[in-house]
């Protein structure tokens, strides 16, 4: 039978090209990766023998490391996938790590609240039109600074350098470099209202990267109507469009009908910045309820991309992509609650973020499961699962000693490993989520490893 690298060579793929400074640092990254991946939510006494565990503590405190070394060849290996898709998304976002309950660990900063301490990390995550996550593009971590708290200048006084808002320009930027190594896929970075940042729309970039956020200021515009939402508002509907609003809290699900607009406007820079920042032109998507039900707050999007969007089709598609921001937020709840970061002991935030660096990765990998059969249904399950993983599946999912010659599909292979984590499947159930799949894994480890044994005594 097989070695017990031949089940996770995921890991080597992913990992397998880190250069990290010395070949056993390298190695001891993949080493990581296949074992945290069987029991991502455990703690590292769960999840590690003896040895492997004072490796991996010796591994996150070793200051030569940083969050590049660690994620360089999972990029690499997620350009690779981009180069097969003609447009991807480079959604961004940030989310905090609330470690308020070490307060014996060194390094943290203050966050959203006033007792709250942590860290806050902003990241890129690839995703295709139809929602497949291919993969993380970069993070960057940072803390607040004690010393800073309530200590807030008058924004306008700020040079955009020196805002955490920056961010978002440092990203489009990063994305800007990529796309040497991916020239023939179109990159498109997709914001949230935190985003809608006059310097991001200036900032220079190459042919094939553009930009897709949703408006949370009404700017000026050259138009008659003077503010953009105005002189969208002005223009003929394209159309509408039937969006299912699922149910939430004492309200029903319902069906919205929204209106559709887009225009192309020439945006004029904050009055506060007039004399360094140019116009710029861009194009608005607006989509509206005109008719909620009674007490009912209206759904409404403006959406500004630098993309042509001129058709009732462009602005459909526009939508669905700012639509696809909810993968990245799947994701940090991945990385959260299935990886549990902010419930281990590290002692200092250096340790915390190499560890974060690592877990991103086999988060993306949990989530990237349970997407991929959702989205291709013909794929062979050993797209994901070495021959051992999805013999030993079957035959715990079946009660026999004998797998099957044909390789199931992973459609079929993933809603088993579904249901080893406590997915029910019945009739009108959703499709499986991450918290079942990260369960399923884990039990698939144990099934494999007592699977390849008896194997061995036949």
């Amino acid at each position: 039978m097989a070695g017990e690298s031949d089940t996770d060579d995921w890991a080597g793929t992913e990992f397998g090209e880190a250069n990290l400074g010395d070949a056993r640092l390298s190695r001891r990254l993949i080493a990581l990766a296949r074992r945290l991946a069987f029991s991502p939510q455990g703690s590292f006494p769960q999840s590690l023998k003896p040895a492997e565990l004072k490796a991996a503590y010796r591994f996150f405190d070793n200051a030569q490391i940083d969050t590049d070394g660690i994620l360089a060849p999972h990029i690499a290996q997620t350009l690779d996938r981009m180069r097969q898709v003609p447009v991807v998304l480079a959604v961004q976002d940030t989310t905090e790590f609330n470690l308020s309950h070490l307060p014996a660990t060194e390094g943290l900063g203050y966050g959203s609240g006033r007792h709250e301490r942590g860290f806050i990390m902003h990241s890129l995550l690839a995703v295709t039109p139809e929602g497949l996550p291919l993969g993380v593009l970069g993070m960057k971590t940072w803390v607040r600074p004690e010393e800073k708290f309530g200590k807030k200048p008058h924004p306008k006084t700020r040079p955009i350098e020196e805002k955490e808002s920056i961010k978002w320009i440092e990203g489009i930027e990063h994305l800007a470099a990529l796309k040497a190594r991916c020239t023939e896929t179109r990159l498109v970075g997709v914001g949230d209202r935190e985003s809608d940042l006059y310097e991001l729309f200036t900032n220079d970039r190459p042919d094939g990267v553009d930009w897709l956020v949703r408006a949370s200021r009404n700017r000026r515009v050259r138009h008659p109507a003077q503010y953009l939402w105005e002189s969208v508002q002005a223009t003929a509907p394209l159309g509408h469009t039937d969006l299912l609003v699922p149910a939430r809290g004492s309200m029903p699900q319902r069906t919205a009908r929204l209106t559709l607009r887009c225009a192309a406007v020439r945006l004029r820079p904050p009055e506060a910045r007039a004399s360094s920042l140019g116009e710029l032109d861009a194009f608005a998507i607006h989509a509206v309820e005109e008719a909620p039900p009674r007490g009912t707050e209206p759904l409404e999007w403006m959406l500004l991309s630098s993309v042509p969007t001129t058709s009732l089709d462009e602005v459909l598609e526009r939508l669905a992509w700012y639509a696809r921001r909810w993968t990245i937020e799947s994701w940090h709840r991945v990385l959260k609650s299935g990886c549990r970061i902010e419930a281990r002991q590290f002692g200092s935030l250096e340790r915390f973020v190499r560890a974060t660096a690592l877990f991103a990765v086999i988060s993306w990998r949990i989530l990237y499961a349970t997407l991929l059969a959702r989205i291709d249904t013909d794929l062979s399950c050993e797209v994901l699962l070495q021959p051992v993983e999805w013999q030993a599946l079957y035959c715990h999912t079946h009660h026999t000693r004998h797998p099957p010659k044909k390789t199931p599909p992973l459609q079929q292979a993933v809603l088993w490993i579904a249901m080893l984590g406590g997915y029910l499947n019945r009739k009108h159930d959703h499709p499986p989520g991450p918290t079942v799949m990260w369960r399923g894994f884990l039990i698939l480890h144990e099934i494999t490893k007592m699977y390849r044994l008896f194997r061995q005594n036949e």
